[in-house]
């Protein structure tokens, strides 16, 4: 059980195709005393920030205070590709990460990964009116279609399973939630992919949750105080639209959540539009397999004890020779 692969502090998970030559020599598996120092160690390189943390790419503030901590991109990214597990090309755009205070990348509940999307302002009128069900189901037919993509480059494939959370819209807050139960291939445990959308002037704030389904109830309290957490700053703000002058995107609520599954099921819902504004960003299915991953963390530490063979099932990933 290669652990130190899955969470990559010493190597980066990489396609099973990139792994050459077939007659590797083996590699010893870290102790677990060389595997804390590892943990300990990439922790310490790490640059974490409290309080009023500005976010400039979207014109945005979080006012963390001393509950949340806040890593910034670059720092963000070694957590979701070295430690997660995610292709490094999934996370480009991500402006930052947010996690729990007095937690690490390898053990916490959840972790937030901050992106910023420049679609225009997304008009909340026909909030009642939206079809989330439809999304749901042309959701799935990406999912599958992202899957095979996966497959092919040695990652897991995921299923989506349902709505851990139905797509709600706040009117007040201009803030759209919902939450993703999923599956990897070979996973126990299904992850939670619980997103919190702020609408601005000018595009969106992503605050996408990355747990699992075991934790679904911790979650969701704490996305409805992390979320309060996030806003635009004046004159980005929502209410600060100026019709005259602003770019406005071409689909609503509906195709807001459609694309945070991939352009596959914006495609199929006639949104093409949402093209412009998303490209290639596939984030939102790419990291979810955090969840697991901290898990097995967790059990590398021995705070869960399941024996080895059970972890070696939950584990896909693990061995890509």
């Amino acid at each position: 059980m290669k652990f130190w692969m899955v969470l990559g502090i010493a190597l980066a998970a990489v396609p099973a195709t990139a792994q050459a030559p077939k007659t590797a020599p083996a590699v010893a598996v870290p102790t677990a005393a060389e595997q804390a120092a590892q943990f300990a160690a990439f922790e310490k390189s790490l640059h974490p920030q409290s309080g009023d943390v500005a976010i400039p790419a979207a014109s945005a503030v979080l006012r963390l205070g001393k509950d949340y901590y806040f890593l910034p991109a670059e720092d963000a990214k070694r957590v979701l590709t070295q430690v997660w597990g995610n292709p490094p090309d999934g996370v480009a755009d991500v402006l930052g990460m947010v996690l729990p205070a007095g937690k690490t990348a390898f053990d916490n509940v959840w972790g937030a990964v901050v992106t910023y999307e420049d679609t225009g302002y997304v008009s909340d009128a026909d909030a009642a009116d939206q079809d989330y069900d439809e999304v749901l189901k042309q959701s799935r037919d990406a999912a599958e279609e992202t899957s095979a993509a996966r497959r092919k480059e040695g990652y897991a494939g995921v299923r989506l399973v349902g709505w851990a959370q139905p797509p709600a819209y706040d009117a007040r807050s201009h803030a759209l939630i919902w939450a993703r139960d999923l599956k990897f291939d070979g996973s126990k445990v299904d992850s939670l992919n619980y997103d919190v959308r702020l609408l601005g002037r000018r595009g969106v704030l992503s605050l996408n949750m990355v747990s699992d389904m075991a934790h679904l109830p911790e979650v969701k309290a704490a996305a409805e105080q992390f979320g309060r957490t996030a806003a635009f700053t004046p004159g980005s703000r929502y209410a600060d639209f100026d019709s005259s002058t602003d770019k406005k995107a071409e689909f609503g609520l509906a195709g807001l959540v459609a694309a945070g599954v991939g352009v596959a099921a914006a495609k199929k819902l006639g949104l093409l539009a949402i093209l412009l504004g998303f490209g290639k960003k596939f984030i939102i299915l790419l990291v979810l397999a955090g969840g697991a991953i901290l898990r097995w963390g967790r059990r590398l530490f021995g705070r869960n004890e399941e024996p080895a063979d059970e972890v070696a099932e939950a584990e896909p990933q693990a061995d890509r020779s």
